[in-house]
């Protein structure tokens, strides 16, 4: 699904490189949980797969289904099946959300050479997966993320993914803000979505949510760099004694 080789990336406005030959495999179906110190590289990691133009690849290269995406736009990596969930959601004035999960569902149906959504068939399919995240339909009627806590923001996201069905999803701390019911409900939205045609990368500073999102591998980022790849027992491993002894190990 995702195979990244010997990636060097930097802040494109300040020339800083943050990501510094990093390698790393996600196979078909497999949820992959990324781990590490702060300043570590892990969210920098999650906006280059995203796209996000601020960041600059200086070299290496990103590989989604044996094609590279580097030369794509984030629309079009979206398109291709793509997903970011941000540690910290927007927040889009004046757009119901609703009517921004309408635009993203019919923009990728109509990548994919689909026709629209009717309204009906829309709001069936919002009602049933706002309803298995125990989301409020009138929560969809505020502008996107405006007064939202942070567990609404994060079911909002969990919701956009449920509907746009993507390939890849990448979740940038996403039990961030969290108190332990919107966790498990985050989590719970998650792991419906584990398929063997669907790859998750969970980045996470902590154990705790993989309590809830037990990953099939766990990797451990120091520098701009994987250190340390095992399966879950790892995270068990960091959360006992942290990451001195493994980034020491690795020196």
């Amino acid at each position: 699904m995702l195979e990244i080789k010997n990636l060097h990336a930097r802040v494109a406005e300040s020339g800083v490189e943050i990501i510094r030959g990093l390698n790393l495999t996600v196979k078909d179906g497999e949820v992959a949980a990324i781990m590490g110190p702060n300043g570590s590289g892990k969210s920098t990691l999650s906006y280059v797969l995203a796209g996000r133009p601020d960041y600059e690849v200086t070299e290496g290269e990103i590989l989604y289904n044996g094609e590279s995406i580097l030369e794509m736009d984030p629309a079009e990596r979206a398109a291709t099946g793509v997903f970011l969930a941000f540690q910290y959601p927007m927040e889009i004035p004046g757009v119901a959300t609703m009517e921004f999960l309408k635009v993203a569902m019919n923009a990728q149906r109509k990548a994919r050479g689909e026709d629209p959504l009717s309204i009906p068939d829309l709001l069936k399919r919002v009602k049933q997966a706002a309803g298995e995240l125990d989301m409020d339909m009138g929560m969809l009627k505020r502008p996107l993320n405006v007064g939202f806590s942070g567990g609404e923001k994060k079911r909002a996201e969990i919701l956009q993914m449920k509907l746009l069905e993507p390939k890849l999803c990448v979740l940038d701390e996403t039990d961030s803000g969290l108190d332990i019911d919107a966790l498990k409900i985050v989590a719970d939205g998650v792991n419906q979505l584990r398929s063997p045609d669907r790859s998750i990368v969970v980045i996470t500073h902590y154990q705790r949510l993989l309590d809830y999102i037990v990953p099939d591998a766990v990797h451990v980022l120091y520098k701009g760099q994987v250190i340390k790849s095992g399966d879950k027992s790892l995270a068990y491993e960091l959360e006992e004694n942290g990451y001195a002894g493994i980034i020491e190990e690795a020196a």
